[in-house]
């Protein structure tokens, strides 16, 4: 990959809410058009990541830039798609009238909203879903609804957390389909997950536990560095390498 400036740049940052430290100088940089993985068990500090990265939260100390701009930037927000791990969905409207809502926020209008919203329907498979209200749906048909509001304007950054929690294995392999196509469109994806699998579809890592860093790089230079068969050996002998220092 060439060198270039960075999509986005962590430069040194930690957060702490009170006497608990959550992040601890994390350093990163990420780079467009790549599938960039934040893998790490509940609580390591990934959702905590991610949020700074959009604006929602800020840093205790250190800066975010996002297309060399310091974050939080209203001017960003039709850059970035963003899919929370918790499904912010209005249960009492269908589903083509969530679409319809973020649709116009997005400033999609008329026949290129409709397309729009058929096309994202059929990549997360829920266009015989389209007229339910949402309070019917599934927790797995909500994560589906929440990816395909994400990818509605077709985002130059997608920021993922934990995207395909709750969704069955064969669904799972089209959407990172989707991913990969979005790839080829010029997108750069950061995906958050604690699924090993998931995290060899990456081209590049970072490891998080308990909000520190321990290790960047391609999942195969990653089980190459440690020796390992598999990224998850890699994330514990990084994880016991960490402990060591």
């Amino acid at each position: 990959m060439e060198t270039q400036q960075p999509i986005v740049f962590i430069d040194n940052v930690s957060k702490s809410f009170g006497d608990q430290q959550v992040l601890t100088n994390i350093q990163l940089a990420i780079q467009e058009g790549e599938i960039f993985g934040l893998l790490g068990p509940s609580g390591a500090g990934k959702t905590t990541l991610v949020k700074q990265m959009i604006g929602l939260d800020l840093p205790s100390s250190g800066e975010i830039y996002l297309y060399d701009q310091k974050m939080p930037s209203l001017q960003l927000i039709e850059e970035i798609g963003y899919m929370a791990q918790s499904d912010a969905l209005y249960g009492e409207l269908t589903a083509k009238e969530n679409l319809e809502f973020f649709a116009s926020l997005y400033g999609l209008k008329g026949a290129q909203r409709k397309k729009r919203i058929y096309e994202v329907m059929e990549i997360v498979q829920l266009t015989e879903h389209l007229q339910k209200l949402v309070h019917n749906y599934s927790g797995g048909m909500k994560r589906r609804l929440s990816l395909a509001i994400a990818l509605l304007h077709k985002p130059k950054l997608l920021i993922l957390d934990e995207p395909t929690v709750g969704i069955d294995p064969v669904l799972r392999k089209n959407i990172w389909t989707s991913f990969y196509e979005l790839k080829k469109q010029g997108s750069t994806i950061i995906v958050t997950t604690h699924v090993m699998d998931e995290a060899e579809k990456c081209d590049r890592l970072g490891m998080i536990r308990d909000g520190k860093l321990i290790a960047t790089g391609t999942p195969k230079e990653l089980i190459a560095k440690t020796k390992s068969a598999t990224i998850e050996e890699a994330f514990l002998v990084y994880g016991g390498a960490n402990d060591e220092n």
